[in-house]
C-alpha cells in the first residue's frame, strides 16, 4: 500500500521539484512527522530537509500574532467588557465567563470566514429589537439592558480585537483575518518561495483566500485527497468541500485538479460489529488486536481510531500484553488524573465562606491517596486518628481549630487544607502550590518509583502557576468560587501528553489526528449518531438562518467534515473494523451511525455485519461455607469460656457466618458518624435513663408519688445520656431534635403506664435492674466449660408474681414471644429470637438462684406500650384459639435447656461447618 503522502512526494520528485526549497503546509503537526519519514523513501541522496509546518503555524507566521489560550482570552475580553459596561450593570467574571465563551466562538467564526463584522452584529441587534417590538412602550429595565447588550456587540468586538492586536496575540479567527490582511506583503517578500498544500478538505474563507492567492501567483501547489466515488456522486458529503473548491476556484478552470484517486473501489475486508456499551467496544478492540497478532500480522501499519476519546483508558487497559510498540497521539485529560479529585474537593469545600466543614468533605480530603501519607509522623497515622475521633464523637461539622487539636505535629498540613484560605484567592493558590511541593517531597523520599505521580504533580504545578499569572495580570478573580470556575475551565482543556515513537507500532488516535495519514488496518470505535457524526449542536448566539445568509458553517458542514475523515480512513485501507454501541444513549451517542447504513447501501464492498454479545460466564451462586479447624475450635473454646450472650446465640441462629466473623475472626462493624441518631443509640439512651430512675428503687414497692417524682427528671436525665452516648452530635435541630423528643416521650409514656398500673391497684416491687448474669451450663459432651452471660433489664414482682422484663424501643407484637414447638426456637430467627432471648434470661437467673420458679418473662415494647407487658407463652397449637401457658416452670426450662444445649453443641462441633443462610 502506498500512502497519500508518498504519492505526493513521488509526484513532486518526478516533476524535478527541489524538495529542500519547498514549504510543505499540512493540516496537522503529526502529518509533518510522517512526511519527513516518507522523504527517505523517495529521495535516494542526502538533502536538506524542507520546511514542514502545520496550517496553524503558517497562518501565525503570516499574521505576526501568537495564538492565546481560551482562558487568557476570557480575561482579556472581560477587561474590554468592564471598560464598556457601567459598573452597576456589569456581570461578575464568573457569570460573564458562561456567555462569553459562546461569544468568543462566534467572534472566531466571523473572523475565520471574513464576515463584515458590523453588518452581522447590526443584523443580530435588529433581530432582538424585532423580537421585542411589542414591548416598545413599556420595556422593563431588564429588557432595555438586554437590548443594550446586543447593541454593544460590535463595540465589544472592535475594542477586544484591537486590544489583542496591540499585545501581538489573538484567537484563531483573528489570526486568520490578520493573515489575510498581510497576504499581499508576504507575497511580495517571498516571490520565489514555493508552497505545497496537501491533504486539506474543509477550508474556511481565510484559508481559501490565502491558498487561492498563492496559487494565482504561482507560489503554491495543492494536492487534494479525494476518491472518484465521492466526487462524482453529487450527494456524497465526503466530497462536499472538495467539489466546491473544484467548481468555484477560478484557478482550476484551466489547471489540473490534483488528485482524484480510485483507491476506495479496490477490494477491502470491511467488518461492522455492534457491541453493547462502550466498555464492550474497548474489550473487543483488544480481542481484534490479539487476533491480528495471532495471524502474524504486524501492527506497524495499524491504527485504532477512537470516535469517542473517552474510550482511551478502557482501550489501553484492554490492549494485549504482547504489543511492544505503541504510540498514542491523544492526551490524557488532566481532569481524569487522580490528583484532580483532591483539588476538586478542596475548591468544593472552600467555594462558599464558612467557619465549619462537613465531616464527609473533611474525611474525603484527608483520606485522599496523595494527602493521607503526609499525615504519617513518627509512625503515627494522624489521618486515622482524626477519622476515628470524628466517628466516635459523632462530629458532623468541624472547625479548623478542632482539626488542629487532633493533628498533633501535622498542623501545617491542616493549615494548607482548611484554615489558610479565608476566601482569599492568593492564599488559595499559594496553598495549592505548597501542597504540590509537600506531595513531591514525600514522593521523592519514597523508595518505590513514582515517575507518573511526579508527572501529574508537574502538570498541576504548571496549571496553578498559570492561574497565579492570570490573576496577577488581570485581577479579575475576586473569590474562591470564581477561582474554582476558572480552574475548571483550564482543567478541561489541559492534557497530559503521552510520549512514544510516532512512526512505530500500533497507533491510537482520535478522528482528527488521522488527517492525511493512511493505514492498512483500521479499527474505528463509537460509530454512532451523535459521535460520528456529532449531529446538531447550536452553541452560538448566531441564529441558523443568519449563518446560512452569511455562509457560516452549520451542523451540515460539520457533519460533512466527519464524513470526509471517516471515508478517507477507508480509502487505502485493506482491513477495516467498524464498531458501534448497540445500546442507544442520548448522553453518549444514539443509534448506529448513518455512515454504516451508507456503506451498506453503496453496494461497493461486501460488509460483514455482526452483533457481538459479550461472553458472560454463568456464576453459580453458592452459600459461603467455612469449615471448622482446630484453630477455629480453639477460638470457640475461648468464646465459650468468656461467655455466650443471648444476642450472640441468636446471631448464630440468624446466620452462622455472621457469628463466625464477629466471634471467631473478631471483625467488628465500623462505627460511622451518626448524622441522624441511630435506633440502637435511641435504645441505649432510653435503657440508661430507666436504669438511673429505677436502680435506687431496688427492693422497694414503687408508688404513684415516686413515679411522678421521676417524671420531673426526664429532660435532665435523657439529655445527660444523649450527651454521653451521642458524644458531640447535635440534638438541637432537625431529625435529631425529633428523636430527642421521642426519647423523652418513650420514657414519659412508660412511666405513665406504671402510674396507670399502680392506680389500678397492682403492686409492683423492683427486685433487680440491669442485673448481670454469668452462669455455667452443664454440657457433659464438651471437655471445656461453657458460660452464658447477659444483662437483664428489669426483674420485678407484680402482684406476687416474679417477672423478667426486657425493654425494646422497637415495635414487638404478642406473637413474637409465643412458641408452638421447642425445636423451632433455635432454627427460626425471625419468629422466635425474642422468645429465645427472654428464656435465656430466665434460665441464667434460675441457675444462679436469683429467682424461684414459676415466673413470667416477656417484653415491654415502647412502640406498642398500649399492649403492656407482652408475656412469653407456650401454645399447644397454631391459631387464635390455642391454649397458652404463660407461666415458666421447671418443665419449661428443661425443654429450653435441651434446645440450648443442642445449639451450643452445634456451634462447638468440629464436623459442622459455619454455613451461610439466605437472608
Amino acid at each position: 500500500m502506498t500512502t497519500f503522502i508518498f504519492d505526493v512526494l513521488k509526484d513532486l520528485h518526478k516533476n524535478n521539484q527541489n524538495l529542500s526549497e519547498l514549504t510543505f503546509v499540512l493540516p496537522s503537526k503529526r502529518a509533518g512527522l510522517f512526511l519527513k519519514h516518507q522523504l527517505s523513501k523517495v529521495v535516494e541522496q542526502t538533502i536538506f530537509s524542507p520546511n514542514i509546518i502545520s496550517i496553524e503555524e503558517f497562518v501565525e507566521d503570516l499574521s505576526e500574532l501568537k495564538n492565546s489560550t481560551n482562558t487568557e482570552l476570557l480575561f482579556e475580553f472581560y477587561s474590554t467588557y468592564i471598560k464598556l459596561t457601567k459598573p452597576n450593570e456589569a456581570d461578575t467574571f464568573e457569570s460573564f465567563s458562561k456567555w462569553a465563551q459562546i461569544l468568543l466562538q462566534d467572534f472566531n467564526e466571523i473572523d475565520r470566514y471574513l464576515i463584515p463584522q458590523k453588518n452581522i452584529f447590526d443584523y443580530l441587534s435588529a433581530i432582538q429589537d424585532l423580537n421585542h417590538w411589542s414591548l416598545e412602550n413599556n420595556k422593563t429595565e431588564f429588557v432595555k439592558n438586554y437590548l443594550s447588550f446586543w447593541n454593544k456587540l460590535h463595540n465589544y468586538y472592535i475594542q477586544f480585537t484591537q486590544q489583542l492586536i496591540n499585545k501581538k496575540i489573538g484567537y484563531q479567527g483573528l489570526i486568520y483575518r490578520e493573515a489575510v490582511n498581510n497576504l499581499e506583503a508576504y507575497i511580495q517578500e517571498n516571490s520565489k518561495k514555493q508552497h505545497v498544500f496537501l491533504g486539506f478538505n474543509a477550508l474556511n474563507t481565510s484559508e481559501e483566500t490565502i491558498i487561492q492567492k498563492l496559487l494565482e501567483n504561482n507560489l503554491a501547489k495543492t494536492y487534494w485527497d479525494i476518491d472518484a466515488v465521492f466526487i462524482n456522486n453529487q450527494k456524497h458529503d465526503a466530497a462536499l468541500f472538495t467539489r466546491q473548491h473544484k467548481n468555484n476556484w477560478s484557478f482550476f478552470k484551466n489547471k489540473p485538479f490534483n488528485w482524484i484517486t480510485t483507491n476506495y473501489s479496490e477490494e477491502k475486508n470491511i467488518s461492522v460489529f455492534g457491541i453493547p456499551k462502550n466498555i464492550g467496544q474497548a474489550k473487543y478492540i483488544g480481542s481484534l488486536l490479539n487476533n491480528l497478532q495471532k495471524d502474524n500480522q504486524s501492527l506497524q501499519n495499524t491504527a485504532v481510531v477512537l470516535g469517542d476519546e473517552n474510550l482511551l483508558i478502557p482501550v489501553l487497559n484492554s490492549l494485549p500484553q504482547a504489543i511492544e510498540a505503541l504510540n498514542i497521539t491523544m492526551g490524557f485529560p488532566l481532569k481524569s488524573i487522580p490528583i484532580a479529585s483532591l483539588f476538586e474537593s478542596l475548591f468544593h469545600l472552600h467555594k462558599l465562606p464558612s467557619s465549619t466543614f462537613y465531616y464527609k468533605d473533611v474525611i474525603n480530603i484527608i483520606s485522599h491517596q496523595f494527602i493521607r501519607p503526609l499525615f504519617h509522623t513518627n509512625e503515627v497515622d494522624v489521618a486515622t486518628k482524626i477519622i476515628e475521633t470524628v466517628d466516635s464523637n459523632n462530629l458532623v461539622y468541624l472547625t479548623a481549630e478542632r482539626l488542629k487539636q487532633l493533628a498533633g505535629n501535622s498542623i501545617h498540613i491542616i493549615d494548607l487544607l482548611f484554615s489558610n484560605w479565608d476566601q482569599s484567592v492568593n492564599n488559595a493558590l499559594k496553598n495549592c502550590s505548597q501542597l504540590i511541593i509537600l506531595i513531591k517531597d514525600y514522593l521523592d523520599n519514597e523508595k518505590t518509583s513514582n515517575l507518573l505521580s511526579l508527572e501529574y504533580l508537574f502538570r498541576f504545578n504548571e496549571l496553578f502557576n498559570e492561574l497565579s499569572r492570570l490573576n496577577t495580570a488581570y485581577h479579575h478573580i475576586k473569590d474562591i468560587s470564581t477561582l474554582y470556575s476558572v480552574y475548571k475551565e483550564l482543567l478541561s482543556s489541559e492534557t497530559l501528553d503521552f510520549q512514544g515513537e510516532p512512526l512505530q507500532g500500533l497507533q491510537v488516535m482520535g478522528m482528527l489526528e488521522s488527517r492525511v495519514l493512511d493505514f492498512e488496518t483500521v479499527i474505528i470505535s463509537s460509530v454512532n449518531e451523535g459521535i460520528l457524526p456529532s449531529g446538531k449542536t447550536n452553541n452560538s448566539f448566531i441564529p441558523f438562518d443568519v449563518k446560512i445568509e452569511n455562509n457560516l458553517p452549520t451542523y451540515k458542514e460539520k457533519d460533512a467534515v466527519y464524513t470526509y475523515h471517516f471515508y478517507r480512513l477507508l480509502q487505502r485501507a485493506k482491513k477495516v473494523y467498524i464498531l458501534y454501541n448497540t445500546e442507544a444513549d442520548i448522553l453518549t451517542g444514539g443509534e448506529k451511525s448513518r455512515f454504516i447504513t451508507q456503506l451498506e447501501l453503496e453496494g461497493i464492498h461486501n460488509i460483514d455485519h455482526q452483533i457481538i454479545a459479550p461472553q458472560v460466564p454463568v456464576i453459580e451462586t453458592s452459600l459461603n461455607t467455612v469449615e471448622k479447624t482446630n484453630s477455629v475450635l480453639s477460638e470457640l473454646k475461648k468464646v465459650a469460656q468468656k461467655g455466650f450472650s443471648p444476642s450472640s446465640l441468636t446471631n448464630y441462629i440468624r446466620n452462622p457466618i455472621d457469628f463466625y466473623y464477629q466471634k471467631v475472626l473478631k471483625i467488628k462493624e465500623h462505627d460511622n458518624v451518626e448524622e441522624t441518631v441511630a435506633a440502637n443509640t435511641l435504645g441505649t439512651v432510653v435503657h440508661n435513663t430507666l436504669e438511673d430512675f429505677y436502680k435506687p428503687l431496688i427492693g422497694t414497692f414503687i408508688s404513684v408519688e415516686i413515679i411522678k417524682e421521676l417524671k420531673t427528671n426526664i429532660v435532665k436525665t435523657v439529655t445527660h445520656h444523649f450527651t454521653d452516648v451521642y458524644k458531640e452530635g447535635d440534638i438541637t435541630k432537625g431529625k435529631n431534635l425529633i428523636i430527642f423528643e421521642i426519647a423523652k416521650r418513650y420514657v414519659s409514656n412508660f412511666l405513665d403506664l406504671e402510674i396507670d398500673d399502680l392506680k389500678a391497684g397492682n403492686q409492683i416491687k423492683i427486685i433487680a435492674i440491669e442485673a448481670n448474669n454469668n452462669v455455667a451450663i452443664d454440657i457433659p459432651e464438651l471437655d471445656f466449660p461453657v458460660i452464658i452471660t447477659g444483662k437483664v433489664d428489669r426483674v420485678d414482682e407484680y402482684n406476687g408474681v416474679t417477672r423478667i422484663v426486657d425493654y425494646k424501643t422497637g415495635k414487638v407484637e404478642q406473637n413474637s414471644v409465643e412458641i408452638i414447638d421447642w425445636e423451632s426456637i433455635t432454627t427460626d430467627y425471625s419468629k422466635y429470637s425474642k422468645s429465645f432471648q427472654v428464656l435465656t434470661y430466665v434460665y441464667m437467673m434460675h441457675v444462679s438462684n436469683q429467682i424461684q420458679l414459676p415466673v413470667e418473662a416477656g417484653i415491654i415494647s415502647f412502640k406498642n406500650l398500649s399492649k403492656g407487658f407482652l408475656k412469653f407463652s407456650k401454645k399447644d397449637k397454631a391459631g387464635a384459639y390455642a391454649k397458652k401457658d404463660a407461666l415458666i416452670t421447671q418443665e419449661t426450662l428443661d425443654h429450653f435447656y435441651k434446645e440450648l444445649k443442642h445449639l451450643v453443641l452445634e456451634i462447638c462441633n468440629l464436623n459442622i461447618p459455619f454455613i451461610e443462610k439466605e437472608v
